[in-house]
């Protein structure tokens, strides 16, 4: 086994060797602009493009014309609400998102706040999970959009995307919905889900960095987005610049691989996961599940070693790469905007840690990681006079 053990996959994946395999000929022999339609090489590349575009779209539900390329799911989303803000703009100017998203949703919506537009922010319970009736009364006849992501990145909680799809089209407004976390992970279609726009990306699911896509509804309803990047008009007009061949043929790969392996991968992780679980709850106390129980991705655990600081814990074991939450918050020393959300306790929101297990995660790492840990939290709560004196003599953890 090597070390550093990488148990971090939601922030992202090594790219699989079979993707890299199927890439590597985009980058020198077929290195075309697809957009050269004037020769060969442009022809071949737009082939290329053309086959990963049908295979992402058929894997996630949706019409080959309906998936749009971009640099990743940050400029997806970006993409979804500023270009429905404006382009529906005479409509309303609503939007309905919630207190948990990623930031590259929440500081989006900040952005439109400044520009006049209102955001309703939905609470969620202990869990993670909003509530239906909620969202159903936040709805107004000036809603023009409404953004729930399928997936939690760092407590792992699946809202029920299909129940908000249902919701939004009776309203008759449009639903986006971050799957950064999801697609690859769990089934995933856009046409049963009620899903009119959806953010996902190739580097946390095996593929490489640099490439995402929107999906963007064609029809019942047609979904109109104004372009953010002007400079051409590639992509039915909705997003500039020339396309990411290797990224683009690394995408398709990637995804394909996910739905191959999903039902096993799914199983596996699982499995690992609650036997982590399992043995945290048996050699500590004071541990606790951030997250719903069984509404969660299968490679998710995040952890509250109560009366212990996350990041000590993370300090003393630098064998092991795990994070405090998302990756693009890492950063910031405040505890993560999802946990305080859902309203935890001081102790559980400075002590909470995020374990991301992946398609390359074996038992090995498995059990080499839960004994750094248990021996870790053991060697810091000596030092704690907070644990000694309430819990001194204990023995019982709590698994909520």
């Amino acid at each position: 086994m090597k070390v550093p053990v990488y148990m971090d996959y939601h922030a992202t994946t090594p790219v699989d060797p079979r993707v890299v395999e199927a890439m590597l000929p985009y980058f020198t022999e077929s290195f075309g602009n697809p957009a050269s339609r004037q020769h060969r090489f442009g022809w071949i590349t737009e082939e290329a493009v053309e086959s990963s575009r049908s295979t992402i779209a058929k894997l996630v539900g949706a019409e080959s014309k309906e998936i749009i390329f971009t640099s990743g799911a940050t400029e997806s989303n970006n993409l979804a609400i500023k270009g429905i803000g404006e382009a529906w703009k005479q409509k309303g100017m609503h939007i309905v998102s919630v207190q948990t998203e990623h930031k590259s949703v929440l500081d989006v919506c900040k952005k439109m706040e400044k520009l006049g537009y209102q955001v309703t922010y939905l609470p969620v319970d202990e869990y993670g999970l909003i509530d239906i009736d909620r969202l159903k009364h936040a709805i107004m006849p000036k809603t023009i959009l409404v953004s729930v992501m399928v997936a939690n990145n760092e407590i792992g909680t699946i809202q029920n995307i299909a129940e908000v799809g249902e919701i939004c089209h009776e309203k008759g407004v449009f639903f986006h919905t971050d799957a950064s976390q999801a697609v690859g992970k769990i089934p995933m279609n856009v046409r049963e889900m009620g899903i009119d726009l959806m953010s996902f990306t190739a580097h946390k699911i095996y593929g490489p960095k640099g490439i995402g896509a929107l999906y963007v509804r064609s029809s019942n309803p047609k979904v109109k987005v104004a372009m953010q990047m002007e400079g051409g008009g590639h992509e039915r007009g909705m997003r500039s610049g020339t396309l990411n061949v290797p990224g683009i043929v690394g995408f398709a790969n990637a995804l394909e691989l996910c739905s191959q392996s999903m039902d096993e991968d799914s199983k596996r992780l699982s499995n690992y996961r609650d036997k982590m679980v399992a043995a945290f709850s048996s050699q500590l106390d004071g541990v606790y599940l951030n997250g719903h129980p069984t509404m969660r991705l299968p490679n998710n655990l995040n952890i509250s070693f109560t009366y212990i600081e996350n990041d000590a814990l993370m300090m003393s074991m630098k064998d092991v790469a795990v994070s405090t939450g998302s990756a693009c918050s890492t950063a910031n020393p405040e505890p993560s905007h999802v946990l305080k959300a859902l309203r935890l306790p001081q102790e559980r929101l400075h002590s909470a840690i995020r374990f991301g297990l992946g398609r390359f995660t074996t038992e090995e790492e498995v059990d080499y990681v839960v004994n750094r840990v248990v021996e870790n939290v053991k060697k810091l709560r000596e030092l704690s006079p907070a644990y000694q004196s309430r819990f001194a003599g204990r023995t019982a953890a709590v698994y909520n």
